[in-house]
């Protein structure tokens, strides 16, 4: 492993204070070093912000990021890394079904993380031919993910001579340098199930039928290990991540932007912001890589092909949501159309959705007898396509049009008391490049050793989605842990 300073640093500045940069700062003060993190908006989490807004019948909090958390050890590697267990901190709830799929025919099937209820299900869905094949593909899926995350998400890449090792067959003869959609449909014949089993790589940016095989290790992750959520919603853990650092010594600023990181003379680097200079021996940024790189005074090497991006309704309801399922996936008629929509910058014509009603598992989001409701509904960044949509015109169109689609999904009228509506225009404004949260698509020239490096100057590394390993938030606890690897090196195992 090549470390991005020559020696362990004394104190290392944290640009940012997202999941990344809560990661990197635990894993980093656990290790003995002095860490401070600056963080330009008012409040920590990045992408997972919390919303309160009151309404007629009270006060909802609203989640307006990620809402889907798996891959727990990586979570609680974080709080191990200061001597704390993650159960002291944060209360998670396993959610039973992970997820329930609904498809254009009326018919719905819960997915489940046990395997033999989830293979009994799928044989009262689809019969005992869909049943076998839903077990050969579970234990492909744990092969592929045994090889796959301790060798090329789980790991810092120096190049494409660091995969060049014996594990790089096995990912070959599992599939999963061919392509994800035909490697699902290998297994099932049923196209409901192909789908149900392989919407995951819209996680990682790319449409089933582009993802790369390896990928499946997304829906390992999710039916193989189990969605939880946490008690108090997703924003609970960023908060607790910063509640550990500072008790164990990171210092952590809000409401300060970092305008500039500068070579220091003598060694380390100068961190400017717009209200004071801070020196450190070491840097970790946690932005978009361009956004890093920006305050280095760079610019990327590469035109960055984004993921599509997506409009968020985050909901406080009067009344009781249709349903019992935390986690809904709502499919269209339409599958490849869909992302041929997404690619051309075409709002989807027949959408397929996510629609998640976290007080299914914790009612105390909301009044009494009321609701949250999150639906996030795919849509083009502003960088694909000839003419980009505008997004500041047609949004109460759209706004409108996404509640039928609710409504014809069996939600019905839904009495919404308060609302966050995002656009892919807000997510611009928040500062992320082609108003995508998804950051660069997992193309095959846009992962692993092909992804931005994570060292890019001495003693400076990302951390984040748009470097390694990726995108969501086990990758993005990854990749805080990474970063802080790469500065100290790896703790015993």
């Amino acid at each position: 492993m090549n470390r991005g300073s020559a020696a362990t640093p004394d104190h290392v500045v944290i640009v940012g204070a997202g999941l990344a940069g809560l990661s990197a700062a635990l894993h980093l003060a656990g290790a003995g070093v002095q860490v401070s993190v600056v963080e330009q908006a008012p409040w920590v989490g990045g992408r997972a912000p919390l919303t309160e807004r009151t309404g007629r019948s009270g006060a909802y909090r609203l989640d307006t990021g990620p809402t889907v958390l798996t891959e727990i050890p990586l979570l609680a590697g974080c709080f191990a890394a200061v001597g704390e267990r993650l159960e002291d901190w944060v209360e998670l709830h396993r959610l039973d079904p992970a997820y329930q799929a609904r498809f254009a025919d009326g018919s719905a099937l819960d997915l489940v993380t046990d395997r033999a209820r989830m293979r009994s299900a799928v044989e009262t869905f689809a019969g005992p031919a869909e049943a076998a094949g839903y077990d050969r593909f579970a234990g492909h899926v744990e092969r592929l993910y045994e090889v796959v995350m301790p060798h090329f998400i789980d790991h810092n890449i120096d190049g494409l001579v660091s995969l060049l090792q014996p594990d790089l067959a096995r990912v070959a003869r599992l599939g999963g340098f061919g392509r994800l959609g035909p490697l699902v449909a290998s297994f099932f014949q049923d196209e409901r199930l192909r789908r149900a089993f392989s919407f995951q790589a819209l996680y990682a940016g790319v449409s089933p039928a582009r993802a790369l095989g390896l990928f499946a290790v997304i829906t390992a992750m999710d039916l193989g290990h189990g969605v939880s959520y946490p008690a108090g919603g997703m924003h609970a853990v960023p908060a607790a991540m910063t509640a550990a650092a500072r008790a164990h010594g990171v210092s952590i600023s809000l409401g300060e932007r970092v305008e500039r990181v500068a070579p220091r003379h003598g060694g380390g680097h100068r961190v400017h912001t717009d209200a004071r200079a801070l020196t450190a021996d070491a840097v970790v940024l946690t932005a978009e890589p361009e956004c890093s790189l920006a305050l280095l005074g760079r610019t990327p090497r590469k035109r960055v092909v984004r993921s599509p991006s997506c409009v968020l309704l985050a909901a406080g309801v009067r009344g009781r949501v249709p349903g019992a399922a935390h986690h809904r996936i709502h499919f269209g008629h339409a599958w490849d159309e869909v992302f041929d929509d997404l690619a051309d910058g075409r709002l989807m014509r027949d959408p397929s959705f996510l629609v998640s009603v976290p007080t299914r598992t914790d009612p105390s989001l909301a009044p009494a007898g009321c609701d949250v409701l999150y639906a996030l509904f795919p849509a083009p960044s502003l960088d694909s396509g000839r003419s980009p949509v505008d997004w500041d015109r047609i949004r109460p169109l759209y706004r409108d049009q996404l509640l039928r689609h609710l409504a014809t999904a069996g939600y019905g009228d839904l009495d919404i008391e308060v609302e966050e509506l995002i656009t892919p225009h807000d997510w611009k404004r928040r500062g992320l490049p082609a108003g995508t949260p998804f950051s660069a698509a997992h193309t095959f020239t846009q992962s692993g050793p092909f992804r931005q490096p994570s060292v890019v100057a001495p003693g400076v590394v990302l951390a984040g989605s748009g470097t390694t390993p990726g995108v969501g938030v086990p990758m993005v606890l990854i990749s805080g842990r990474l970063a802080a690897e790469r500065l100290v090196g790896a703790s015993p195992s």
